[in-house]
Parts: structure tokens; C-alpha cells; sequence
């Protein structure tokens, strides 16, 4: 009779401030994981720190059964997001508890974060030399806190080998569905994605859903000109037309914009291009070539050329993915972190 392998043991670590969102995804998608004999791949199991009440980010608690020694047990360990991370988030260094709970994790155990749990990986050492991300919201902060590691904030998610990480949110489910991609083919990964009601893949990276206009500055000798592009996007824009707004030289006028803004007024203008496009991209029904036209890039094939490499994806991915109705009172949170 043939033995049936052991499942491969998922442990997920539940921090205080936990997104219940992001601490169902692990559960959600290596417990959908089937063999074609329907049995499950994984088997999930989740710790806390201490046994018991957990609080979470929502207007209520987890309670979890098993404390960290349940790490020991762990082929792989998940740490979802958290916002109450005090020192990890702070300072990057581990609290005691932390130290002693992570000490329980067996050598060559594969490590996965989602979002913000990434901090706690990375003030253990895990991520130091290696390429890493979080949230583009924080991948700032995170870079400046862990300077030793490679912070990619473009990418859904990196893969290192044994350890991996993830960007916010539902980029826990492109991670998880890799992992089940990787350890169990295609097939079991697509059928998983399906059960689920997500796609299996998706295209790009972070970059297209950075709701990003370049900022005006205050105060600037560049602002008339500014102004005036904005109104002309669709036209062919010459560098003297825009210092002829503000009555001075061109190479006067270069210097100035670059100072103000930080970028070639070729390369501002080509961003306010991009952003133009994804609004309608999003909330119109234009064909390729019309919003080329209508942004300035002049034919669909520019279009494309300039919508890939800013934000990762083709215009057509991108309107996919955001076609969904949108209103001008849509407005991204001020609150200092990720919206949820």
C-alpha cells in the first residue's frame, strides 16, 4: 500500500494589529491546494505570540490556540501584515518576545511575509543582502530602516528561494498562489486560483496602482508654464513654448524646472502624459489610438511604449484590471499609510 506524504506544514504567525484579510489569505489559498485525488497539500496552522486573544486591525479579536513553540513544527511560516509593530517599525529591531518566538524556527524553514510583515523579517536579519518588498506606500521607510536590503517596490511580490515577500494586501494571493505554483505545478495553482475566484496571474507590478500626479510646487517660477501644459497635452509641446510663459530663456528656464521639480521638463511632461492616459484608460471607452491622441502620444504603438515602462503593464492590461466605474470624488487616503 502506498504511503501518502505528510502535507507540508504552513504556520502563520498572528502579530497584535493584524489584518484579518491578510491573515485568512494563507488559510484561503494553501487550504484550497488539492491533489488530483482531492487531498489537501498543505496543512495550516496558526500562533501567536502568547495563547489566546489576538487583537486585530478590525473591531475585533482572533483567538489562536497555539503559542510560537508551534513555529518549531513549521515547513513554511507566513507573517501577515500588522500595524502595531512599535519597535520593528520604529527602530527595525526585534522585541525579546520577538527574539525568543523566531528562535523556534528550524534552520532552512522557508519564510514568507505579506505587506508590512516584511519589517519583521527584515530586523530578524532574514532579508539582509536579499531582494525584498512591501506596500509602495512604505517602501520608502522600509528601504531607509534596512538599508541592507534590496527593496524592490515595483513587484507584487519577490522570491528569493527560501524566503519570499510580498507587497500589500491581495498581493499576499499572487505570493501564495507562486508558493503553490512552485511546489506543485501550474495545474494545482490554477485550480486553486479558480476555486477562489481570482486569476491565477496577474500581469505587472505595483507600479500601476500608484495613484501618483507630480506635485506642484507651492511656490514656483515654473507654475504659469505648468498650467499651461496641462491644458495643451495633446498637442506637440516645445521646450521654447513653455519658457516663452515664463519670459525667459530656455536654458534659464531648464534649470529652473529641473530644480523645482527634480525632473527634465520632457520627462514631467511624459509623466502627466501617463497619468492622463490611465484616467482614461479607466473611465472611458476610447480606443488605443484615440487616447493617444488625446494624450499627446500620438500614435497607439507610443501609447504603449510609454504605459509599459511607467507603470508595468500595457494600456490594454491596465484597463482591464481598472476599468471599474470610478468617480472624481475617488481620492486616495491622507492617513500616512496604505488603504485597505
Amino acid at each position: 500500500m502506498a504511503t501518502v506524504a505528510k502535507p507540508h506544514r504552513v504556520v502563520v504567525l498572528a502579530l497584535a494589529g493584524l489584518l484579518p484579510f491578510e491573515l485568512g489569505i494563507p488559510h484561503r489559498i494553501f487550504g484550497g491546494a488539492k491533489d488530483s485525488a482531492g487531498r489537501h497539500l498543505y496543512e495550516i496552522l496558526t500562533c501567536a505570540l502568547a495563547p489566546g486573544p489576538v487583537r486585530t486591525e478590525a473591531d475585533f479579536a482572533v483567538h489562536v490556540e497555539h503559542g510560537p513553540e508551534l513555529l518549531a513544527t513549521a515547513d513554511t511560516v507566513v507573517v501577515p501584515a500588522s500595524w502595531e509593530l512599535g519597535p520593528v517599525y520604529e527602530e527595525g529591531r526585534l522585541t525579546g518576545e520577538l527574539v525568543a518566538a523566531l528562535a523556534h524556527i528550524r534552520p532552512g524553514t522557508r519564510l514568507v511575509s505579506i505587506c508590512t510583515g516584511g519589517y519583521l523579517l527584515a530586523a530578524a536579519g532574514y532579508l539582509d543582502g536579499r531582494p525584498a518588498t512591501t506596500h509602495w506606500a512604505l517602501a520608502e521607510h522600509f528601504q531607509a530602516l534596512f538599508p541592507a536590503v534590496r527593496v524592490d517596490a515595483g513587484v507584487l511580490y519577490t522570491d528569493d528561494g527560501d524566503v519570499l515577500t510580498s507587497a500589500g494586501v491581495a498581493a499576499g494571493i499572487d505570493l501564495c498562489l507562486h508558493i503553490v505554483r512552485r511546489d506543485h505545478g501550474a495545474a494545482v495553482a490554477n485550480e486553486t486560483a479558480r476555486r477562489t475566484v481570482v486569476p491565477p496571474h496577474r500581469d505587472g507590478g505595483q507600479a500601476q496602482f500608484v495613484d501618483r500626479p507630480v506635485p506642484e510646487p507651492q511656490q514656483a517660477s515654473t507654475t504659469a508654464a505648468r498650467a499651461w501644459v496641462l491644458d495643451r497635452l495633446h498637442e506637440p509641446l516645445r521646450l521654447s513654448d513653455l519658457a516663452r510663459q515664463e519670459a525667459v530663456s530656455v536654458r534659464t528656464f531648464t534649470r529652473r524646472f529641473r530644480q523645482e521639480s527634480g525632473v527634465s521638463p520632457g520627462e514631467w511632461i511624459t509623466a502627466q502624459r501617463v497619468e492622463r492616459a490611465r484616467r482614461l484608460l479607466e473611465r472611458t471607452e476610447l480606443s488605443m489610438e484615440e487616447v493617444a491622441r488625446e494624450t499627446g502620444f500620438g500614435t497607439a504603438q507610443s501609447l504603449r511604449k510609454h504605459v509599459q515602462a511607467a507603470l508595468g503593464v500595457s494600456p490594454t492590461a491596465y484597463r482591464r484590471t481598472f476599468r471599474a466605474e470610478r468617480t472624481d470624488s475617488d481620492a486616495p487616503s491622507d492617513s500616512g499609510r496604505p488603504v485597505h
